[in-house]
């Protein structure tokens, strides 16, 4: 698939990470796409700004793979569903460690420092950001976002659209909800339900949320 250039949807911080790692595991970037009027026309690494993603109805699309540079879950989500029929593709820095015995979904992303230990799953349009470490046997869902440092050990469960912040620790075999959010730093040592959000050491639900 790096014999295909590669269009990056989404033109802000988390984009240029994108394309630096895509840049640096091979892949030609075409350039980026953005409906932010305020962005169009701008460089990111050397790479063009060059529209919005109205440029993707008369694109040929299969001369082309894509990835998604947006780190906001929900945005992610809703992109990825309103294209379907676009080929995604993964993307993993060459100083990432995977073990061969890994599934990524489509269009999931791996940063530089990321560790991905044996038989573990990630789900589509995931984010393994950089240094973070997933070890043996967890689940990532679809549209996760495991931030820069934080750690999974061992046979955890991350739902769709979770949230695991910066530094988090999730203890061994703990099951993260669907769209909860784990804050920087904290660290679980409970089952999180959906769509809560857990801070501190050990980690509790914040109230009125």
């Amino acid at each position: 698939m790096k014999s295909k250039p590669l269009w990056v949807i989404g033109a802000g911080g988390h984009a240029k990470v994108v394309v630096a790692t895509a840049q640096a595991a091979g892949f030609t970037v075409a350039g980026l796409l953005d409906d932010d009027p305020s962005k169009l026309e701008k460089r990111i690494l050397g790479v063009p700004v060059s529209g919005s993603t109205h440029l993707l109805e008369d694109m040929n699309v299969n001369q082309f793979v894509f990835c998604l540079g947006i780190g906001c879950n929900r945005t992610r989500k809703q992109i990825a569903e309103k294209y379907p029929y676009l080929p995604w593709t993964i993307v993993v820095h060459p100083e990432a460690v995977v073990h061969a015995s890994v599934l990524l979904g489509a269009g999931t992303v791996v940063f530089a420092g990321a560790v991905v230990q044996p038989e573990t799953r990630i789900g589509t349009h995931a984010i393994i950001n950089t240094c973070a470490s997933v070890d043996h046997d967890c689940v990532v869902g679809d549209f996760a976002h495991i931030a820069p440092g934080a750690r999974l050990t061992g046979g955890v469960v991350v739902g769709e659209g979770v949230l695991v912040g910066a530094g988090a620790t999730i203890t061994p075999y703990r099951h993260i909800g669907d769209w909860a959010t784990v804050g920087a730093g904290a660290v679980v040592i409970e089952d999180v339900p959906s769509g809560t959000v857990v801070v501190g050491v050990p980690a509790k639900p914040i109230k009125g949320l």
